[in-house]
């Protein structure tokens, strides 16, 4: 009999469980515990929550630890081209073989049990985890943090929280106070929290919760501060200052996140050669990244072609500040979003650095938004748009009018993923 693919397992998966999202423990545990624990024996985890630049600091804490000789497994998500982008087996993406073995193991274990999609394959994440050596664990939570799937670990070495702002208020709370705590149930007694930029309200939550807790922050702008200064990067703490070249990663966003990675590694007891490998040798994709080669870059010609992946109004912000510090180029949007997000505080900040937008739908998801709807918000921000059947027709467009424009293909992980299957 023919073994399954890890494609036709997942497919099964999703069936588990009649809600995509619903937050709670319980299953986790469940299955764990079926599963023998896994989770207890993991390498030393550091588990990084936010609601903006999760992925990009543990990129960044990645590359520091590997620069210093340690082999590190890291959990990420969403994917973006292949599942199994998701797990990072002590710096090797997990194998096919490997995959459908340990998710064919939970699947089993589970019993047929109600169990969410992200659940359980976090569950095979852990059990993958806790069976190949490793010097460190770096888990990024899914969403929120307090009810997590990736929050059971009862004692890591270090917790991150990068930059809180309003998203999935649906399952998080209204407000930045409730998201802030949210995020806060990582915190662990008596565990190191490193904390990125936060707004006040968002900031005083994070403190009471580590306050109850008994762990000590390291929080940015009171225990580190990190600045662009002369085109280099500098960071200080209480240990000294580092003067290092600017991330790899473009933006001032990215430098803010380098600062946490930076100070989760000192934490640690790393040194500066590791730091400086964290903000030279880290790669993440979808980032503000330029794409070089594929057939969409045929199609762009001599025009700059650029793939981002934020989604929310302060991903928005971040990338309106990398597009002002680009040189002065006519700059399109190619734009597809899910209808669950904030279109308008998104395109908002975007509007003054941008000639127009090419409205697109999200090829495959279900809740994409229309591409006429992210037409007609992008007008109500006071941009020119117009709406295109696919990526390829709408740069087709763009450069027939603006040969040498710069296209930022934009609003959406999902987007960013289908955009990197199709120009591989």
């Amino acid at each position: 009999m023919k073994t399954p693919t890890s494609d036709v397992i997942l497919e099964r998966m999703m069936a588990l469980h009649p809600k995509i999202i619903d937050l709670t423990l319980d299953r986790m545990l469940r299955l764990l515990d079926a599963l023998g624990n896994p989770q207890k024996k993991l390498p030393p985890v550091i588990h990084i929550a936010g609601t903006n630049g999760k992925g990009s600091t543990q990129a960044m804490i990645r590359a520091g630890l590997e620069a210093a000789g340690k082999t590190v497994h890291a959990y990420t998500s969403p994917h973006l081209a292949r599942f199994h982008e998701r797990i990072r087996l002590a710096g090797t993406l997990i194998s096919e073989e490997h995959l459908t073995q340990v998710l064919d193991e939970c699947y089993a274990a589970n019993g047929g049990e109600n169990i969410t999609y992200f659940e359980i394959t976090t569950c095979a994440a852990l059990l993958a985890f806790s069976r190949t050596p490793a010097d460190y664990t770096l888990l990024e939570v899914g969403l929120g943090g307090r009810l997590d799937a990736t929050n059971v670990i009862s004692a890591p070495v270090a917790t991150v929280i990068t930059p809180v702002d309003l998203d999935h208020q649906q399952y998080l709370g209204e407000t930045l106070r409730e998201i802030a705590g949210e995020k806060a149930g990582i915190i662990k007694r008596r565990v190191p929290c490193i904390v990125g930029p936060q707004q006040e309200a968002g900031l005083e939550v994070i403190e009471a919760v580590a306050a109850r807790q008994m762990a000590p922050v390291s929080v940015y702008g009171q225990h580190w501060h990190v600045s662009r200064e002369a085109g280099r990067m500098i960071y200080q703490d209480e240990r000294g200052l580092l003067d290092l070249p600017l991330p790899t990663l473009p933006g001032m966003h990215q430098v803010q996140n380098a600062g946490g990675a930076i100070a989760t590694l000192r934490a640690l007891g790393f040194d500066a050669a590791a730091c400086e490998a964290a903000v030279t040798q880290a790669e993440w994709p979808a980032r503000m990244q330029r794409l070089k080669k594929g057939p969409l870059v045929e199609i762009a010609g001599q025009a700059e072609l650029w793939l981002d992946g934020g989604h929310n109004p302060a991903a928005g912000q971040a990338l309106a500040t990398v597009l002002g510090e680009l040189p002065q180029v006519p700059t399109y949007l190619i734009c597809g979003m899910l209808n669950t997000k904030d279109i308008t505080g998104y395109l908002r900040p975007l509007a003054p650095h941008v000639a127009g937008l090419h409205a697109v739908s999200i090829p495959g998801e279900a809740a994409t938004l229309p591409a006429a709807a992210t037409a007609k918000a992008a007008l109500d921000v006071g941009m020119t748009a117009t709406e295109a059947e696919d990526v390829a027709q709408a740069l087709a467009q763009i450069v027939g009018d603006a040969p040498y424009a710069r296209v930022l293909i934009c609003g959406s992980l999902y987007l960013a993923g289908n955009i990197l299957r199709y120009n591989s």
